[in-house]
């Protein structure tokens, strides 16, 4: 059966408004693949390469290899080794991560989230895909253009622009090395007219729509793969790794600024 094409479009809003010191750090070789970041880690005693999703406001366990490590319950602590960084005594969460991990050649015992990274800096490059935890002030000279980083339930944003021919949105995007679609839009800024099953198009489903020109880091990226999303904080949408996956990045937690260059 071959799928028609749909295109999504925006519903014509305008604008959507923004709304304990780390140890010292390196830098390790990372994967991406399946449109995500893993990285080797150890996470409250379980090692494996681990999904790092700087969109994730929690660090969390998958829940069948946490019980197979002899956790209950949904809620843990533990300390975090990433990158020559050592991160004592996280909270964790504990949940079923099979729809984020279902896809990668080994499953991830779990995402490492904003929560951990915030108080670094850190560099994302992903061809080599290699990942730099730096403490405030010591990471190494960087180039790009400067991007205003925001915050919205616990997630890193930035300010991104999507145009559908009729209409065009500028506002906050959800920034999320893990995310494996290249952008969500949330519904109540943008639809997809003719979708035969609309709900294949959020997180849970297979299908993705196009979206005709996306603006980010001063690149415009055009008949973009995009699905959907259900609202969720102040923010239009969220930003994944195959758009993101076009730059090196630097999320320079401490001093507010996401700096974006563009991929070599």
């Amino acid at each position: 059966m071959v799928r028609p094409v749909v295109r999504l479009s925006l519903l014509g809003v305008g604008w959507i408004a923004a709304a304990a010191g780390p140890a010292a750090a390196g830098e390790v070789a990372c994967r991406y693949e399946a449109g995500v970041i893993t990285a080797p880690s150890v996470v409250a005693g379980i090692a494996g390469d681990y999904i790092i999703d700087t969109g994730a406001p929690l660090t969390t366990l998958d829940e069948t290899q946490a019980q197979a490590a002899g956790f209950d319950g949904a809620t843990a602590a533990g300390d975090v080794q990433l990158a020559g960084a050592r991160m004592v005594a996280r909270p964790l969460r504990i949940a079923p991560l099979d729809i984020r991990t279902w896809n990668l050649p080994t499953p991830a015992p779990g995402v490492i989230g904003a929560d951990v990274l915030k108080g670094y800096v850190v560099d994302v490059t992903y061809a080599p895909c290699r990942l730099r935890l730096s403490p405030p002030g010591e990471a190494p000279a960087f180039r790009g253009e400067a991007l205003a980083l925001g915050w919205d339930a616990g997630r890193p944003t930035a300010e991104a622009a999507v145009a559908d021919g009729a209409h065009e949105l500028v506002g906050r995007f959800v920034i999320a090395t893990g995310m494996n679609a290249p952008m969500r839009l949330a519904d109540d800024v943008a639809a997809v007219p003719g979708a035969a099953r609309p709900a294949e198009l959020y997180p849970d489903g297979v299908w993705l729509a196009r979206l005709p020109v996306v603006r980010f880091g001063g690149a415009v990226g055009l008949d973009v793969a995009a699905g959907l999303m259900k609202p969720d904080g102040e923010v239009a949408g969220a930003l994944g790794g195959q758009v993101l996956a076009n730059f090196r990045l630097r999320f320079d937690f401490p001093a507010g600024r996401l700096i974006v260059a563009p991929a070599r």
